[in-house]
């Protein structure tokens, strides 16, 4: 039983010949579905001008990207019973690339809302379905530094999204921007074609439609909820009435979960400490990550009143410690665990926080830079740790179903806190009470990174709470 026991932790779970190779196709679908998810931040009032169209509206371009992603990711988990891995992936990665396409052809606003909600789908069959094979073709001991590839992934691509969308529409046309997501898809797609290996297996369990249509109504309204708050007020009946729907709605969606033999999300998960502590550390960074990259490109471009191709520009020091940050921070659960990493991670980005509220329309673009490097470090150093400690509390198939939820969350938080910090953004624009549009644009940024600020302080108190490394994977030789 003991040599079983150590068999199970030395070996993953499936065979694979090349690990690396299956996962290309999936990294590269996840990075430009992250890309997508921040790069059209930077390209808002570019298309607020194209499209004659007030920032309230233009938020859903985020917002109803992510939408669509939360509303999909819970679903994973199931389709995958019912179809191979090869299957999900390729009309994952065909999906994003359609909907990309129509984006770029788009003439109209609401045409390119329509393709930005098809390329969620893409997205959300993505995400959640590389962590799962992740932690089924490599081996226990590997976790670490494998999550922190994924990490450097998903946490690389939001940072780097502003500079390369910048860089375009310096250089070329927003349509553009979509037209180089195919080309990168297309490459993906001819991974998947030659060199990814069926990982799950089928077992086509029954669906329960109750459940499909709870998390549907439940997520949806819940986001179109807050984020018609930026335009209707948080007191208008519509978003109260959204808001209040979604309650009752995910309340009865998550007793029927734990009441089914074969739940479409297995929330029982939420049992286990370290899970439970890492789900809420991952959702809480991304919010704060979606947040201010959300806020910054807005500040550079309408407060500091610098073009957006400098826009890019001022936003790529720090997506490029982001980058190194993310590929440091997986390996560092190996050696020491989450509490240190991402206790120090959310201090960090506390700090970067706060320079953004003291910052104004007149702050040096050495501020702005200094401001987003410290942040990006903070936020992957606490991301990539908490994320490995929540998941590796989970063995077998709870594996799939925690990847699935904590990538459902982190999603469904991040389109909340985007449309927070717009609802944010716009108040604090209104009580300025200043003719100076960049003085009251700076003001409503300000409002938007109190936000941002709190999320950081939750962060950090939680993440005083981990109980130190998750023992349950790991391995003495003697």
């Amino acid at each position: 039983m003991e040599k079983e026991k150590i068999s199970q932790q030395l070996f993953a779970q499936v065979d694979v010949k090349h690990p690396w190779l299956a996962m290309t196709s999936m990294l590269i679908g996840a990075f430009v579905g992250m890309l997508s998810e921040t790069s059209l931040n930077i390209a808002l009032p570019t298309l607020g001008k194209v499209f004659n169209v007030e920032p309230s509206s233009l938020q859903w371009l985020v917002t109803g990207y992510m939408l669509v992603i939360g509303i999909v990711l819970p679903f994973l988990s199931l389709i995958s019973k019912w179809f191979t891995t090869r299957q999900i992936v390729i009309f994952a990665l065909a999906d994003f690339a359609i909907g990309a396409l129509i984006s770029g052809f788009a003439n109209s606003f609401t045409v390119l809302l329509i393709g930005r909600l098809i390329q969620g789908i893409g997205t959300g069959l993505i995400l959640p379905l590389m962590f799962t094979v992740a932690m089924l073709i490599f081996p226990p001991q590997k976790l670490g530094a494998v999550m922190g590839v994924n990490a450097l992934v998903i946490m690389f691509a939001p940072a780097i999204g502003p500079t390369i969308t910048g860089i375009i529409l310096g250089a070329l046309s927003w349509r553009d921007i979509f037209f180089i997501f195919t080309v990168l898809l297309v490459i993906g797609l001819l991974f998947a074609i030659f060199t990814l290996e069926n990982i799950n297996k089928i077992t086509r369990p029954h669906v329960d439609i109750l459940s499909v249509l709870g998390s549907i109504i439940g997520f949806s309204s819940l986001v179109a909820g807050v984020s018609f708050a930026s335009e209707s007020g948080w007191t208008s009946f519509k978003v109260l009435g959204l808001i209040l729907v979604a309650i009752i709605v995910l309340v009865l969606y998550a007793r029927r979960q734990l009441k089914l033999e074969n739940p479409v999300l297995n929330l029982r998960v939420f049992s286990k400490v370290n899970f439970r502590t890492g789900a809420f550390l991952v959702m809480i960074d991304f919010g704060i990550i979606l947040s201010s990259m959300y806020l910054l490109p807005q500040f550079i471009q309408n407060a500091m009143l610098l073009p957006v191709a400098m826009t890019g520009i001022i936003m790529l020091p720090g997506g490029i410690i982001n980058a190194l940050v993310s590929a440091i921070s997986g390996r560092l659960y190996d050696s020491i665990g989450a509490k240190i990493p991402a206790t120090i991670g959310f201090f960090v980005a506390l700090l970067g926080s706060i320079m953004f509220i003291f910052a104004s329309e007149k702050s040096s673009v050495a501020y702005v830079i200094t401001a987003h490097i410290i942040l990006m470090i903070g936020c992957p150093l606490a991301m990539s740790p908490s994320q490995t400690h929540g998941l590796n509390a989970l063995q077998g198939p709870e594996s799939a179903d925690g990847s699935t939820i904590m990538n459902t969350l982190q999603q469904i938080v991040g389109a909340i806190a985007t449309a927070i910090a717009t609802s944010l953004l716009g108040i604090g624009e209104a009580v300025s009470h200043s003719s100076n549009k960049a003085i009251s644009f700076t003001s409503g940024v300000h409002f938007g990174f109190y936000f941002t600020a709190f999320l950081t302080i939750v962060g950090l108190l939680l993440a005083l709470t981990i109980k130190g490394k998750n023992k349950s994977q790991d391995i003495e030789l003697h």
